[in-house]
């Protein structure tokens, strides 16, 4: 969801990172326990919205829970994880970190296992494949705390200047709808494809996915360069980019962040697109449509999820004292309140269908219906940093006019190999 926030860049704030830990660690329960927790902030717009929903929950937990502090801190994306890795660099870990990645850290051994910190009903209530994605050598260590999936967007208005009826349910209807909103009005970017080196893990798995692959075959090892994916890339450079259907910006160059705003000008009729967006775009007064990313044929192998994460560290022995206030952060009222407020969906089961239910989030439906079929990145993996930012540097050559899409995945894929053999 690494926007960093799933995907989204959120604004810069540099808090101080002094860790004061009070109380003797125990695995038994003991009084007069503080623990240190490091939070991301998901305020994009640089309000107080994630700072004040932490600070209601911990003076909530606080109440049922006397002897156990919550020192709360919370950091902008472009710094969280940064600041816990040094903090864990420097043997000063805080209990419980909620950030973008935890594949390093359960690798050397510093965190709980799942069930080591949480309850039977809480941990069993993760959505399938949030928990798939948690796990590394099949432990979960990962805990989803706000998820999101990607759908394709329109722009209703333009649609229907260009005299387009319905929503597109294949490549070739989405190729022809480009084709009529190129030839029947003004806009820049018939399809907005990002992949610029800010977000191109991203839009390139979704296409991935689409064309029934992905990034790893089905015992999860990599197979970035298959069959499949070498199709799926050879198509979109053929039937759209050569087509000039992509619009002025090179794909390789066009950021994520930049095809969003353009979207919320009206200049793109369409893009794959996440719940953050159809907020900027009703302020923008742009009229949007939402279907789930068509497949080559029909339906798609799966819909791209996302997850941030939540994890407890071992190194202050706070085990106890973490799995209650775990197990209290994933009460559906606490997910439902953070999910709600951020335009997020739910990581568990039962407030994923309690949203679903509940009218005034109607608008989420789609991507509610996608998430539990949904495929995450290989994020349990401690090399996929290194292949991603591969994937960023690397994907838009695919598709350049001199670029050849089996070329650049087999790079990527050696790679990728590399550094999964150095796992």
């Amino acid at each position: 969801m690494h926007r960093h926030f799933l995907g989204l860049t959120a604004a810069v704030a540099a808090l101080g990172m002094t860790v004061a830990l009070a109380g003797c660690g125990s695995s038994g329960g003991s009084s007069d326990v503080t623990l240190t927790f490091v939070a991301a902030d998901y305020d994009v717009a640089g309000g107080e919205s994630s700072k004040k929903y932490w600070a209601d929950l911990a003076a909530a937990f606080e109440a049922e829970n006397p002897g156990i502090k919550i020192d709360v801190r919370i950091e902008s994306w472009n710094d969280v994880d940064r600041k816990v890795a040094e903090m864990v660099k420097a043997d000063k870990a805080p209990d419980i970190a909620q950030i973008g990645a935890y594949a390093d850290y359960a690798a050397t051994g510093k965190l709980y296992t799942a069930d080591q910190l949480l309850s039977i009903p809480v941990q069993s209530n993760f959505l399938g494949p949030l928990v798939d994605a948690g796990e590394q050598k099949r432990v979960q260590y990962g805990l989803p705390f706000v998820a999101s999936t990607r759908l394709l967007f329109y722009n209703k208005k333009l649609f229907k200047e260009a005299g387009i009826k319905g929503e597109p349910t294949t490549w070739e209807e989405l190729r022809e709808d480009a084709e009529k909103l190129a030839q029947n009005t003004d806009v820049k970017y018939p399809f907005a494809l990002p992949l610029g080196p800010e977000e191109a893990q991203a839009e390139t798995m979704m296409w991935l996915l689409s064309g029934g692959d992905g990034y790893v075959d089905p015992v999860g090892r990599y197979a970035i360069d298959s069959t499949q994916n070498i199709s799926t890339l050879e198509w979109v450079k053929t039937n759209l980019v050569e087509k000039e259907l992509t619009g002025p910006v090179a794909p390789g160059k066009l950021n994520r962040k930049d095809a969003f705003a353009a979207f919320t000008r009206g200049e793109v009729g369409m893009l794959n697109g996440h719940p953050s967006l159809m907020k900027a775009a009703a302020k923008a007064n742009i009229e949007l449509g939402k279907v789930a990313m068509p497949g080559r044929t029909g339906k798609p192998k799966a819909a791209m999820g996302v997850a941030d994460w939540i994890m407890g560290f071992k190194q202050n022995g706070h085990k106890v004292e973490i799995g209650k206030f775990l197990d209290f952060v994933f009460d559906d009222k606490n997910v439902l309140d953070f999910a709600g407020q951020n335009d997020l969906l739910p990581v568990t089961i039962s407030a994923s269908e309690a949203m679903q239910k509940d009218p005034e989030h109607q608008d989420l439906k789609e991507f509610l219906q996608e998430l539990p079929t949904s495929v995450l990145p290989p994020v349990g993996k401690t090399s996929w940093a290194a292949v991603s930012e591969s994937v960023k540097q690397n994907i838009g050559k695919a598709v350049d006019p001199e670029g050849d899409p089996q070329t650049v995945l087999r790079q990527i894929s050696q790679k990728a190999t590399t550094e999964e053999n150095a796992e």
